[in-house]
């Protein structure tokens, strides 16, 4: 196995995106290690927002960087390798943003990320197949986060959590 650069390894989840099974879901798995360490022991929704506003803001170059060493070096586009998971690191995170931790509220906020990002309704679907490169990469995700998030804070507002 050759070494990847560092950046490559963030991208790749710490190598949890190189899963032949669900490389998807398996890297928002390994993202729940990062979000009970903001949740349970930094407890600051302060530095929580701002590691989620630096995951987003390096995504598009880590991403696309990725992708397009991926590739080979082959075209500008960096098309969404499904080995690159930073973004559903991001997309797990922003459904958990300001939420009470609760462990129900982070299964099902996990099967909320995972259901919107894997089904990709419209306009996530638009978003996939429309804006590429490693703003593509991130975009989609960001937006499955978005429904996702909006039911979660309606399921424990309606007190199902």
């Amino acid at each position: 196995m050759h070494s990847r650069p560092w950046y490559q390894w963030l991208a790749l989840g710490g190598g949890s995106g190189l899963s032949p099974i669900l490389p998807g879901t398996m890297g928002t798995i390994a993202a729940i290690p990062l979000y009970l360490l903001l949740t349970l022991v930094v407890q600051n929704n302060m530095v929580y927002t701002g590691v989620l506003v630096a995951i987003i803001a390096v995504g598009p170059w880590l991403c696309g960087q990725t992708a397009r060493e991926m590739q080979n070096g082959g075209g500008k586009r960096a098309l969404d390798p499904p080995a690159i998971v930073w973004d559903e690191w991001a997309g797990l995170l922003l459904t958990l943003w300001l939420v009470p931790f609760g462990w129900w509220t982070l299964v099902v906020g996990f099967l909320l990320f995972r259901f919107f990002d894997m089904l990709k309704p419209w306009p996530i679907s638009w978003l996939d197949k429309h804006i590429h490169g490693g703003t593509g990469i991130m975009l989609d995700d960001i937006a499955a986060a978005i429904p996702a998030l909006i039911l979660l804070r309606m399921m424990l507002a309606a007190g199902w959590l």
